[in-house]
């Protein structure tokens, strides 16, 4: 038995529908306008599904022009002309990503994540300058009261095995934005879970960061926040 279809009502205006009938001439069965819309429907879903490089051929003609200029300007280049003109020329596109599998990933940070490492990177900021400032005495006072994090109170970064996309977003932000320079040149690999400690250390911060103008954290604020690593 046939699975069951749902009919609805498509009003489409004069140039679209001319569209579909330029594109129905073209076909060799000569589809019904209605058939004809369904196919176009099946093939923008496939399309859009697909997570294979689509190159249009004007794309294909701009990269050849400038593969050719670089070519002949003997210009270094980190991408190999020639195997991209075999790729195109060939319809191998699926090579373009075994070849360039850094250039043709799926990976978007999210927006969620992006503020988070901001928030985590701006309190750890926040704590390393304060805890600077600190006297001798108020150094210690930390030590003892934070333990075990009160001896090195410095940030540690994220897990690279687990954390992957927090470090990568806090990375870039440091190396390629020039932001929080302070954390330049670390590792920033904690090697263990962090961030479900780092975001009870938020629910400490964020309460008192508008009232941080013209001053640093206390001991005692720093000791909050470095307690609130424990988990409950």
């Amino acid at each position: 038995m046939p699975p069951k279809s749902e009919r609805f009502e498509l009003r489409l205006d004069a140039e679209i529908l001319e569209q579909v009938d330029n594109w129905r001439a073209e076909q060799g069965d000569l589809p019904s306008r209605s058939e004809a819309v369904r196919r176009l429907i099946e093939k923008g879903l496939d399309l859009s599904a697909t997570n294979s490089v689509k190159i249009s051929d004007g794309e294909k003609l701009i990269l050849m022009i400038l593969g050719d200029m670089t070519k002949h300007l003997k210009i270094k280049r980190e991408i190999d002309h020639d195997f991209l003109a075999s790729a195109i020329y060939g319809g191998h596109y699926w090579g373009l990503e075994w070849e360039y599998s850094g250039l043709f990933h799926r990976h978007v940070d999210r927006r969620k994540t992006v503020s988070e490492v901001v928030d985590i990177l701006d309190m750890w900021t926040f704590i390393e300058r304060g805890y600077a400032e600190l006297s001798k005495k108020e150094k210690e006072r930390v030590e003892t009261e934070a333990k075990p994090f009160g001896k090195h109170v410095t940030f540690a970064g994220f897990d690279g095995n687990n954390e992957g996309e927090h470090r990568s977003v806090a990375q870039f932000l440091i190396d390629d934005l020039g932001r929080f320079s302070r954390f330049k040149g670390r590792d920033l690999d904690s090697h263990s879970t962090s961030v479900p400690a780092y975001r009870r250390m938020l629910s400490v911060f964020l309460p008192i960061r508008p009232n941080l103008v013209g001053r640093e954290l206390s001991a005692s604020e720093i000791i909050e926040m470095l307690q609130a690593k424990i988990a409950a």
